[in-house]
């Protein structure tokens, strides 16, 4: 248990944050004994990974638990596919990298997106045409009202776009140690999404590992690295509306982009709102929306938490007035 504990390097965003007690448990010992500690039963606290889906408003006045689980485990294996375990610290890029090189395959398309393994079925992190459930097999965590640990299968971790059961029904109940992924041991190339199919054969590209080059380029042409420009990738969700709706937004703007949704809805990207609302590349002070991709806002360096929401409202406002829709956060704001 570390007392004031600076996040700066905690979350994506490089919000210069304290939190007033911190603890990272790596066994089951450790977080059995954390969870019946008195700091943990009187103080409100944080389950925090890479902090890449997090902006600070303030100091945390609480307990953050960064779980450190490690390591990469084959479970089981057959002719075609295999389970792998991985711990929840191990970081999201370095696991995608290393499934391709052992030779498991599913995961190429969402290379080099910024968290941890443990992180990715709350948010159900997603890129290019693939999603993190179309992935996952199980996770394991400590259950902190039955204390326990408990295995939670697929069918119970109501996945949706960019969330999850760990999101919305029950944000704090679990702490999740371990996600079990099933991968092919063919490679089965997922091209179908955007630019991917364009610059994967403009680069002659073939392997899975091709793939992954592929989406790296195309990322990084696109998305700030953090470490140079705080951010949390995509901040807003892209909105889903009904036909009506578009059909409305249609008759001022003939090529605005749309996918079809789940119950005859339609998806809209929210970057193509935000640049036809007037904020693609836009900086006030030492906050912005990076001119490459709009949906993304930067930390140009010293940002407040306080800017950067204050901002990202100006932005949703505006877009309310001008489309009618109302933007939602991808991120989660800790106030």
């Amino acid at each position: 248990m570390q007392h004031n504990h600076p996040l700066t390097y905690h979350n994506t965003f490089g919000i210069q944050v304290m939190a007033s007690l911190y603890s990272a448990p790596e066994s089951l010992d450790q977080l059995d004994s954390l969870t019946e500690s008195y700091h943990f039963r009187q103080l409100p606290f944080l389950l925090l990974g890479e902090g890449s889906n997090l902006l600070f408003i303030k100091d945390f006045d609480g307990l953050v638990i960064n779980p450190a689980f490690k390591g990469i485990e084959l479970q089981s294996e057959d002719s075609e596919q295999v389970w792998i375990r991985v711990g929840a610290s191990v970081h999201w890029d370095a696991w995608v990298e290393h499934s391709i090189h052992q030779g498991w395959y599913g995961l190429e398309n969402l290379s080099l997106i910024p968290g941890s393994v443990g992180s990715s079925p709350v948010q159900n992190i997603g890129a290019y045409g693939v999603e993190m459930k179309d992935r996952f097999a199980w996770l394991d965590a400590w259950d902190l009202l039955e204390r326990k640990m408990v295995r939670i299968m697929p069918e119970e971790c109501g996945f949706g776009y960019r969330t999850s059961l760990f999101k919305t029904q029950s944000p704090k109940r679990h702490i999740i140690t371990h996600v079990t992924f099933h991968l092919q041991k063919t490679p089965n190339l997922q091209l179908q999404y955007g630019q991917v199919r364009e610059r994967f054969v403009a680069s002659g590209g073939s392997t899975p590992a091709d793939l992954r080059n592929t989406i790296i380029e195309i990322r990084t042409r696109k998305l700030p690295d953090y470490k140079e420009f705080g951010n949390a990738g995509s901040f807003f969700k892209n909105p889903v509306i009904d036909l009506n709706h578009l059909e409305s937004i249609q008759s001022e703007f003939k090529n605005i982009p749309f996918h079809s949704a789940e119950g005859n809805l339609i998806k809209i990207p929210a970057a193509w709102l935000i640049e036809h609302a007037g904020w693609k590349g836009i900086r006030k002070g030492r906050v912005g929306t990076w001119p490459n991709q709009p949906l993304v806002i930067v930390n140009y360096g010293g940002a407040t938490g306080q800017e950067i929401l204050d901002f990202s409202e100006e932005i949703r406002t505006d877009v309310l007035e001008k489309f009618g829709i109302s933007l939602e956060r991808e991120v989660n704001v800790i106030s």
